[in-house]
C-alpha cells in the first residue's frame, strides 16, 4: 500500500512531504511492535497516526484504545491506566480493569503523555520494559502485551531538563520518532484542507458551499494558523453558519482570523484594516451579550413572569418567545447594532470611570478605535 492509499482510506488531506514522510514510516512501522513517539504542535492531526499504525499492524483485530493523559485527574491517572482492586480507594466499590489490561493484544495511544505524573512515569517504563503492571491496591503482578503509541505537543528535551518527565522514559517512548508538520509548514495544503471542510459543514448546515476569493486564498494560505487544522476546521464552519454571502473576500475572512499577537500577522495591517477587525470583534461581544439577554428573557416568559412577548431582531440571530408559549405577539423592541455598541461603550467608561485605555481593553478594542467610536456617538 504506497502513501496515496493510505491517505485515501484514512481521509488525509495534503501533499506535503513531511506528511507523506510521517505516513511512510508510520506504514512501514505498523508490523513491528517498537513504541512510537509522535510529536507536533496542538491542532495538526497527530491522533490519525497511532490508527493508521493499529490498522496495518497484526494488532488489527484487537482493541485499539486511546486515552488523552491531560484531561485524567492526577489522583485516578494510576487506576484508569492500570486499574485498581475493590476497596483500595474511597469510591472502588469494584474491581476495575485498566487500560492496559483491557487493550491487551491491542494498541494503547497515550495522547499528551508529557502530562502524566512522575509516580505514573515510573510504572508507565515498567510496562514498556518488561510488560508487567501492577493494580492500585494488589500486590500481585500481571503481564500485558500491548503496543503504546504516544505523542505530545510539548518540547519533552525542555521537561526532562525542568524535571517534569524522565528521561528514561523519553528514550523507551522515543524508539520510532514521528513529527507532523504545522499547517503553516504545509502552504499548499491549507486551501485543500479548507474546501474540504466547506463541503462537509456544506452538507451539515444544508447550505450552498462557501467559495473564496483569490484574494481571500491569498490571506488564507498568508496567515499561521497557530492552531494548526482544528482552527482551520473552526473557521470554516464558523464562516459556513454566520455568513449570508457564500463569496468570501480577504476582508470578511480576516474577520475571522484573531489578531492578538500582530507581528505574527501575515498581512500588514493598514488602519482601515484594524479598524474592520476591531469592528467585528465588537460586534461579536453584542450578539453575545443580547444572546444572554434573549435566553434571560425567555426563562422569564417561560416562568410566567413576563406578560409580553419580545422579539429581538439582529443579524443572524432571531428569537421568537411566543413559539415557546403559544400566545400572540404583543409589543416588538428592535436593537440596532449601532444603538447596542453605543450602549456598551457608555457602560465600559462608566465602568472604569471616563479611562478610555481600560475601556478598550475591557471591549477587546484598540484605544485609537474606541476614540473613534466616542467620535462617532458624539456626532
Amino acid at each position: 500500500m504506497d502513501v496515496s492509499q493510505i491517505k485515501q482510506r484514512f481521509g488525509i488531506i495534503g501533499n506535503s512531504p513531511e506528511l507523506d514522510r510521517a505516513i511512510e514510516v508510520a506504514y512501514q512501522v505498523a508490523g513491528t511492535d517498537l513504541s512510537v513517539l509522535i510529536t507536533g504542535e496542538s491542532g495538526v492531526g497527530k491522533e490519525v497516526i497511532p490508527q493508521v499504525i493499529h490498522l496495518n499492524s497484526p494488532r488489527k483485530h484487537s482493541d485499539y484504545i486511546a486515552v488523552n493523559c491531560g484531561a485524567i485527574p492526577e489522583g485516578t491517572i494510576d487506576s484508569e491506566l492500570f486499574g485498581h482492586e475493590k476497596g483500595s480507594f474511597t469510591g472502588a466499590i469494584e474491581t476495575r480493569k485498566g487500560y492496559f489490561e483491557e487493550a491487551d493484544g491491542g494498541t494503547l495511544f497515550l495522547d499528551e503523555v508529557a502530562e502524566l505524573p512522575l509516580a505514573t512515569q515510573v510504572r508507565l517504563l515498567r510496562v514498556l520494559q518488561t510488560g508487567e503492571f501492577i493494580k492500585v491496591g494488589s500486590s500481585k503482578v500481571q503481564k500485558t502485551n500491548v503496543r503504546v503509541i504516544a505523542a505530545t505537543n510539548i518540547n519533552l528535551r525542555k521537561a526532562i531538563a525542568s524535571g517534569r518527565f524522565r528521561e528514561d522514559l523519553y528514550y523507551r517512548l522515543n524508539t520510532v520518532p514521528i513529527n507532523i508538520p504545522p499547517l503553516r509548514e504545509r502552504r499548499d495544503d491549507i486551501h485543500l484542507l479548507f474546501r474540504k471542510f466547506a463541503l462537509d459543514f456544506a452538507d451539515r448546515y444544508l447550505t450552498p458551499v462557501i467559495k473564496l476569493t483569490p484574494e481571500a486564498v491569498e490571506l488564507l494560505e498568508a496567515y499561521r494558523w497557530p492552531g494548526n487544522i482544528r482552527q482551520l476546521k473552526s473557521v470554516a464552519e464558523q464562516i459556513s453558519v454566520l455568513e449570508r454571502n457564500r463569496l468570501i473576500t480577504a476582508e470578511v475572512l480576516a474577520g475571522y482570523l484573531p489578531a492578538e499577537r500582530p507581528s505574527e500577522l501575515p498581512v500588514k495591517s493598514n488602519e482601515a484594516g484594524a479598524d474592520y477587525l476591531s469592528d467585528r470583534d465588537i460586534i461579536f461581544k453584542i450578539l453575545f451579550q443580547l444572546r444572554q439577554e434573549v435566553d434571560m428573557l425567555k426563562e422569564q416568559i417561560e416562568g410566567g413572569t413576563v406578560s409580553n412577548n419580545i422579539v429581538v431582531s439582529q443579524p443572524q440571530l432571531m428569537i421568537h418567545p411566543e413559539d415557546v408559549t403559544g400566545s400572540k405577539v404583543e409589543e416588538e423592541q428592535t436593537f440596532s447594532i449601532q444603538d447596542a455598541s453605543s450602549d456598551l461603550i457608555r457602560k465600559a467608561l462608566a465602568k472604569h470611570g471616563g479611562r478610555r485605555k481600560d475601556a478598550a481593553k475591557e471591549l477587546g478594542i484598540s484605544e485609537r478605535t474606541l476614540y473613534r467610536k466616542i467620535k462617532e456617538m458624539n456626532g
